[in-house]
């Protein structure tokens, strides 16, 4: 594995795997590439696999606003230094990317990958449904509880994980968050912080409920696979009509068992999912 240095206006990205088609994978809000480690290593052994932070998290650059448009142009960049066709495979807000891209940029992907997310807007407070367990909108109390953690005060990763604990009841989702809480430096002089950029995250995250409208009779023609947690609301059966007018050719798998995260909850149902999906559009070269 390498890893490449952003410039200023380059993404952060790693690299797994040496040679074959390429697939790149965009994480959600308060993810990095990383995340999709155990993903891009099932694939390695035939292709090459892209991780990239986006703006605001990881090793990426900080910017002045959210917006999906930025975003998606930012990917695009990378995807055009390649100079070949790529499926590219995003979560939640990074498959909203993912699906701007697309509609936007549809010569530089072979196939399209959704995971958890459909191209609407969702509610800022309340569910999409009549469930009373629904969890909507976390996101926000999530930022509050990280913005909350005294920093200057914190000893270890076991003090930030109890500072969550109320806020983020879910071991899983606090482990994820704090995969973006790191230390530098040694001894008094060491210090911790967040990689993610929450002033920002906070003040636009209403950008990120949105879905910006496509180009007037955009639609994406190629193969796209929507992988759904059957335990999830972030894709309802009303939500199929908008999936099949912008992208016609989409075939969606729920998986059992596994709420938003999908591939980090069903690691290994994910991975097959996705090796049959590529097998069928690979060989369709």
């Amino acid at each position: 594995m390498t890893a490449e240095a952003p410039s200023d206006e380059r993404l952060a990205a790693r690299i797994v795997g040496e040679s074959g088609p390429r697939v790149v994978f965009v994480h959600g809000l308060f993810g990095q590439g990383k995340n999709w480690t155990t993903a891009a290593k099932g694939l390695a052994d035939g292709h090459r696999v892209t991780l990239l932070d986006l703006p605001n998290h990881g090793h990426s650059p900080w910017t002045e606003r959210v917006d999906y448009l930025d975003m998606a142009r930012m990917v695009a960049a990378e995807l055009e230094s390649f100079g070949e066709p790529v499926t590219l495979v995003g979560h939640s807000m990074g498959g909203k990317v993912a699906m701007q891209l697309a509609l936007r940029r549809p010569e530089l992907l072979r196939a399209l990958v959704v995971v958890d997310i459909a191209p609407v807007e969702y509610p800022l407070t309340g569910g999409r449904t009549d469930d009373a367990d629904e969890e909507a909108s976390p996101f926000g109390a999530y930022i509050a509880a990280m913005r909350a953690v005294d920093l200057g005060a914190l000893q270890t990763r076991e003090d930030a994980d109890r500072a969550l604990r109320e806020a983020v009841p879910s071991r899983m989702v606090r482990s994820f968050l704090l995969q973006s809480l790191v230390r530098e430096g040694l001894g008094s002089g060491g210090g911790w912080r967040w990689r993610l950029n929450l002033e920002l995250l906070e003040r636009d995250l209403g950008e990120l409920r949105g879905f910006p409208a496509p180009p007037p009779g955009a639609a994406f023609d190629g193969p796209v696979l929507w992988i759904a947690g059957a335990n999830s609301h972030y894709v309802l059966p009303e939500d199929r009509a908008r999936m099949d007018e912008l992208f016609p050719s989409v075939r969606l798998v729920k998986v059992k068992n596994a709420g938003h995260w999908v591939h980090s909850e069903q690691p290994e149902v994910f991975l097959e999912t996705l090796r049959r999906f590529l097998d069928v559009v690979e060989g369709e070269r």
